[in-house]
């Protein structure tokens, strides 16, 4: 379903949020606008007002994702469900002026922008962007990254359905932290091999010994 393209509004708005990190990019009016990518259209609406309702939104986007995470489906459909029916979309067929080998239009559809204001068009869109993904690839695709203290969003392609990070960096980093964990875990077992492979006797083997 190509309108699952949009659940991309969703997660950008989420990511503008560390909060393991206590960082937060969307502290301006042209941090909004940034989120719109190449809407310029739409960017241009925005204003001061929606900064506060930009980071409102976020919140309750954030909590389908984690809802999601959690395994609680009913509850992330309850929310998404929420915010579509407060912000609704109206679909249109477009052609944004495409043409294939032809000369005809490539129709597709697409979420036209709400006039009211930035944050009503921009949560209409995330919000039914993020309902086709969930219906079309399932709710255990919304995910947020498991390398602490990141937990960025992110949307699940992967075939076999077990990305657990936001990116490759995350990954890495985790990785490297398991790893470190391990061999801690390794130095501080009593009964580890040592340097000859064999495994070192404990404390009352030792006695025993010692008294034969």
């Amino acid at each position: 379903m190509e309108l699952a393209y949009y659940s991309d509004y969703a997660v950008r708005l989420v990511n503008t949020e560390e909060p393991g990190r206590g960082k937060d990019s969307l502290t301006s009016v042209d941090a909004v606008r940034g989120l719109f990518g190449s809407n310029q259209e739409a960017a241009r609406r925005a204003a001061d007002a929606d900064l506060t309702r930009f980071r409102s939104v976020r919140v309750r986007l954030r909590a389908v994702f984690e809802a999601a995470a959690g395994g609680d489906e009913t509850l992330a459909v309850n929310l998404l469900n929420s915010l579509l029916l407060e912000f609704p979309v109206s679909p249109q067929i477009s052609g944004h002026n495409h043409r294939d080998d032809d000369g005809r239009p490539l129709w597709h559809m697409h979420l036209a922008d709400h006039p009211s204001n930035a944050t009503a068009g921009y949560a209409a869109i995330a919000a039914m962007g993020l309902a086709f993904h969930l219906t079309e690839y399932g709710v255990e695709r919304l995910g947020l990254c498991e390398a602490a203290p990141c937990r960025n969003a992110f949307l699940d392609t992967s075939t076999n359905r077990s990305r657990r990070y936001c990116s490759d960096r995350c990954a890495t980093r985790a990785n490297v932290a398991a790893y470190r964990a391990r061999k801690r875990l390794e130095a501080e077992r009593p009964d580890r091999p040592d340097s000859t492979g064999r495994t070192a006797p404990n404390a009352q083997d030792s006695t025993a010994v010692t008294d034969r």
